[in-house]
Formats: C-alpha cells, sequence, structure tokens
C-alpha cells in the first residue's frame, strides 16, 4: 500500500531531482537554487568530520534521496548501501553514481525506513534531515530503531536534524516537524543510544524568523527575502555553525550503542 508520505517524496523527486544538482528534491522544498546551495554547503561542512571514512568502511545511508552523501562516500572507498522511499530517488541516485563512476561502491534500494531490513550491519549509518519528517511519535521511535538495529558493533550512527533549543513550533507544516532538542535526547536513550558528540549546523536565526511568514509574501518579495536571508546567514552558518551548538537551528548528533544496550 502506498502511503501519503510516499506519494509526496514520490512527487517531489519527480519534480525536482533531476534538476541540477537536485538539491530541490532534498533539502527546501520549492526554494531558489542559491538557497538551496547554503543549505547544502552548511550540511557539508558539519558533517565533514564525521564522514571522513576508511577505505571498505560499511556505510548504510537512510533517506539517500538523489545519493549526494551515498556518492561522496563511496568516492572515498566505502561501501555505501542508500535507501529511500521513493522509487524515482533511487532511480536518479543510481543514474548520478554511474555519471560519477562510483557505481561500484553505491547499491540503492527502495525502502520504508518504517520496515527497513538492509540485510547488514554497518559501519556508519548515515541520516540527513529524515526524522525531522516523521510526525508520528510511534513511528519516529521506531525508524530510529530500526537504525539503530543496523549498527555493527562499534558503529556510528550519525543523525543531521532540525532540533533547536527551544520549540519553535510556527515553522511546522504537513511534512516537518522541528522537535525540541531534548525530545531527541529522550528518544536516544530510550532506543538504547549514547550520545557521543552534538554539533551545530546553522545557527544564523534568521531563515526561521522567515520560514513562517513565507506564504504571506508575494513572488518578488519573497525572492528578495530569501536573497536577503541567505546573504545574511552566510557568513554567521559557513565559519561558526559547527561550534555554536547552542544556537543552532539543526544539529548533528554523533550516536553509539549504550553499555548493555542490545
Amino acid at each position: 500500500m502506498i502511503t501519503e508520505p510516499a506519494l509526496y517524496w514520490e512527487e517531489r523527486a519527480r519534480r525536482f531531482a533531476g534538476e541540477g544538482a537536485g538539491l530541490a528534491a532534498v533539502c527546501s522544498y520549492g526554494m531558489p537554487a542559491f538557497y538551496n546551495r547554503l543549505i547544502h554547503l552548511c550540511q557539508r561542512l558539519a558533517l565533514r568530520r564525521w564522514l571522513r571514512v576508511r577505505s571498505g568502511t560499511r556505510v548504510l545511508d537512510v533517506g539517500c534521496g538523489v545519493g549526494r552523501w551515498s556518492r561522496l562516500l563511496a568516492a572515498r572507498g566505502a561501501q555505501v548501501t542508500g535507501i529511500d522511499l521513493s522509487p524515482t530517488m533511487i532511480a536518479e541516485a543510481e543514474r548520478r553514481a554511474a555519471a560519477q563512476g562510483v557505481s561500484g561502491g553505491c547499491r540503492f534500494r527502495i525502502q520504508d525506513l518504517a520496515t527497513l531490513d538492509a540485510g547488514a550491519k554497518f559501519d556508519l549509518v548515515l541520516s540527513v534531515t529524515v526524522l525531522q519528517h516523521i510526525l508520528d511519535p510511534t513511528a519516529l521511535r521506531a525508524a530510529l530503531q530500526r537504525m539503530a538495529d543496523h549498527l555493527a558493533e562499534n558503529g556510528v550512527l550519525i543523525l543531521l536534524e532540525a532540533a533547536p533549543r527551544r520549540l519553535v513550533e510556527d515553522c511546522d507544516n504537513a511534512i516537518f516537524r522541528a522537535r525540541e532538542r531534548s525530545t531527541y535526547l529522550r528518544l536516544f536513550r530510550d532506543c538504547g543510544l549514547q550520545v557521543r558528540a552534538i554539533s551545530g549546523v546553522d545557527p544564523a536565526p534568521f531563515k526561521p524568523w522567515l520560514l513562517p511568514h513565507l506564504p504571506r509574501l508575494s513572488g518578488r518579495a519573497r525572492l528578495a527575502a530569501l536573497a536577503a536571508v541567505t546573504l545574511l546567514s552566510l557568513p554567521i552558518d559557513v565559519p561558526f555553525g559547527r561550534r555554536a551548538v547552542a544556537a543552532s537551528w539543526h544539529a548533528v548528533f554523533v550516536l553509539g550503542r549504550a553499555p548493555g544496550a542490545t
């Protein structure tokens, strides 16, 4: 049975996955390319320390989209399994991996995270802005548990999610939830995971301020506002994002199995 999230992501993939770098399919929906390029840059800088993998590292890329992280890791010698809910995303990830010459290090599968079974354990499980799109608390816990269950002994789970220190509900919508950081920390403990590190991504406050007002802006005013927010955010997020953990809108959580967890 095709679920409503599956329909949403498949429609989004059909519209945007083949355009440019495919960022409109996996970053911020309906936003101009310059805005999504900043998001991608901040994510890559925030993840850079944790994605320095050794050749042969077994990686599970959850919600891989067009394969931007899968291809990066495969180019570094990792053996990557990318999973996504959308068949179009998977087809585009395969096409891009072939074009980049890294198909030998990638395999892609259509799977729902709620019933994830990748058939193996992994040294690194990576999930970028996936949990923030799972609104139901029961499904959220199940998704995290499925990722944790795929960790090899001493494996690392890396999550990048919208996780502000204080709740900002006016940015939520029908497919997105910015959960308070403490909610994730409790969830990690409940799933037998231990936090090894937390780093920031995007401490500039301008995007969260603007997002609730965007639907009321006309086309030109909306574009001008997004351009202003991008320019204002750039000199804050790029040099200071990793260190400004408390102020960051998104966070990178580096997790491992808690002692005694099975």
